[in-house]
């Protein structure tokens, strides 16, 4: 068995010892032009080159749980493509959401701007039930952060694209009730995958809609950066519909350096860290799926096309 590794902006060598480690019977070789053809290819972001020159592609394994790369190149018709489902991925984005979210509620952003200036401060404490929080998209990883917030005694919403049932969650589905699932959302976290009809989703009219249409609604978006319409964002805020964002994807990264997110008050940026691959357990996961696939067995994490994630 014949496996390459094709990762842009990735440093392949540590992933290749893994995978020869964890697959002790396979050829495991780095992507370079020219190369032989393989059965399986473990990649992030490759070209459009590599795909060409790998016609006879049985699995393309991501090592992340976005799939949007892929989506714009013409991959194998014959290829089987698999996402990672977790990885560790999921504990650290509950991390994360939840510390944007509790920094936001308990007004820790204004007791960092008191400190700074010296100002012993009080604020009257909030109530949960003022800020219910809204999951856009409950994957592996949008589930793990619905209940991971629930545990600090938040109301949660949760919105998918089909009905799904978690429980301590109210849930919403489908376009008919992405409405109500806004209205009754004042806190909204985005963890949909990026495809044609989520692109843009996050805009002056669905931001508008939030906490019923009242002032006070606030963002965390931990996808994509093209899931909002970043023109749209900073007159929300400079008019008091949203309260504040925290942002850690963007439409160009690394964010420009004259980008007006740097600089707004009510912006808290972050460099795309909000769940980072851990190697080890996605070298793990991605050998035990490719043993699968050998075998002729079932494999989690496929790839279907026609939803576009």
């Amino acid at each position: 068995m014949r496996i390459t590794v094709c990762l842009t902006d990735n440093r392949p060598d540590a992933w290749i010892a893994g995978l020869r480690e964890a697959l002790p019977g396979a050829d495991v070789q780095n992507w370079t032009p020219g190369a032989p053809q393989a059965d399986h290819a473990v990649v992030w972001s490759p070209p459009q080159a590599f795909i060409d020159e790998q016609p006879g592609l049985r699995g393309i394994f991501n090592i992340g749980a976005g799939v949007d790369a892929l989506f714009k190149l013409k991959l194998p018709p014959g290829a089987t493509v698999v996402r990672l489902d977790d990885a560790g991925m999921s504990v650290q984005m509950a991390e994360y959401v939840c510390h944007a979210l509790i920094r936001h509620f308990r007004e820790f952003d204004l007791y960092e701007a008191d400190a700074r200036e010296g100002r012993w401060g009080f604020r009257k404490p909030r109530e949960r039930e003022d800020f219910p929080v809204g999951v856009m998209g409950l994957g592996v990883l949008g589930e793990r952060v619905a209940k991971a917030i629930a545990q600090f005694e938040f109301p949660v919403n949760g919105w998918s694209r089909t009905p799904k049932h978690i429980e301590g969650l109210r849930a919403f589905a489908g376009d008919a009730e992405f409405g109500a699932f806004l209205g009754a959302s004042r806190v909204l976290v985005n963890l949909l995958p990026l495809t044609d009809a989520t692109r843009g989703i996050l805009n002056r009219e669905t931001l508008s809609r939030l906490n019923g249409g009242k002032p006070g609604g606030y963002l965390i978006n931990v996808a994509r950066g093209a899931h909002l319409v970043e023109a749209d964002l900073i007159p929300l805020l400079d008019a008091g519909v949203l309260a504040g964002a925290t942002l850690d994807v963007f439409e160009v990264e690394p964010l420009p350096a004259a980008h007006p997110f740097w600089r707004h008050p009510k912006i808290t940026v972050t460099p795309h860290g909000s769940a980072r691959t851990v190697r080890g357990a996605s070298v793990a996961q991605i050998a035990r799926k490719i043993q699968a696939m050998e075998r002729g067995e079932p494999v989690a994490g496929v790839v279907g096309w026609e939803r576009g994630y």
